[in-house]
């Protein structure tokens, strides 16, 4: 599929997606959403990928937020809508890829940009990362789950402090709050996380997929995380993958994953 206003690129089992709108630092406009939405599911589908990495073009930013132009004469059921839709097409469905999703952030990451980053599996800064949830500044919310997720990686009082100041944090102290779990130089940044990817690449991707429904099963609500696991746990035991990684331990040898 071609893309507007992002990139993709392949490479040794990972696939990068950079949001490409250098001019309006990388804001999330619905179209600009619906591309991604298409890149992570070609991603996600792509037996030869087993990492993605999200990104945003330039040295300036990660994304620097929604576009407020297309929503400013919204009505209540417009905005409600673009919530609902936005976190189906986007927040949601990143968060629950079977494929691990790591967010470079470049830079600044507000609002919306902040929420992209937070629906991912885990985040790596940039030094120069600047990231909040301006959104109140504005007379409104974060729409995104930015509410939710940033509550659940940071506890409920820093977020609340950070969502009701609508201020912004820098990349240690986003450290120092489980915000992000690395910080580095931004000419590091990717090779970073490409670093970590190709650890990641080497396990199986049908346990790393188990992993992610459990882990998530514990901030969904009427589901019990603990018996998702034991769930999760079982199937593990009827895989390819299961198999071949048991024998490679006993005989001592590295595991080649079929990833079935």
């Amino acid at each position: 599929m071609n893309f507007n206003n992002i990139l993709t690129e392949y490479y040794g089992g990972i696939t990068t997606i950079t949001i490409n709108r250098p001019n309006k630092l990388n804001a999330l406009n619905q179209d600009t959403i619906n591309e991604l939405h298409h890149a992570f599911k070609e991603a996600d589908l792509d037996e030869d990928t087993k990492v993605i990495i999200v990104t945003g073009s330039g040295e300036k930013a990660f994304v620097a937020g929604a576009d407020i132009s297309e929503f400013a004469d919204y009505s209540v059921e417009e905005g409600e809508y673009l919530s609902a839709n936005g976190q189906k097409v986007l927040f949601n469905f990143v968060e629950n890829l079977s494929t691990p999703v790591i967010a470079a952030v470049n830079g600044f990451a507000l609002g919306g940009g902040l929420e992209l980053a937070m629906a991912c599996h885990f985040r790596v800064a940039s030094d120069n990362a600047k990231m909040g949830l301006p959104e109140v500044s504005l007379g409104v919310i974060p729409g995104y789950g930015g509410t939710q997720r940033l509550a659940q990686l940071v506890g409920k009082g820093r977020a609340m402090e950070l969502i009701m100041t609508a201020g912004m944090i820098d990349a240690n102290k986003a450290l120092q709050f489980g915000l992000v779990n690395h910080v580095t130089t931004q000419n590091e940044l990717l090779a970073f996380c490409e670093k970590i990817a190709t650890k990641i690449s080497q396990n199986s991707s049908v346990a790393i997929a188990a992993a992610i429904r459990a882990v998530n099963a514990n901030f969904q609500d009427g589901v019990d995380g603990f018996n998702m696991e034991i769930k999760e746990f079982g199937k593990c035991f009827g895989t390819e993958d299961f198999a071949e990684g048991t024998s490679a331990f006993l005989e001592k040898r590295k595991a080649d994953f079929p990833g079935r």
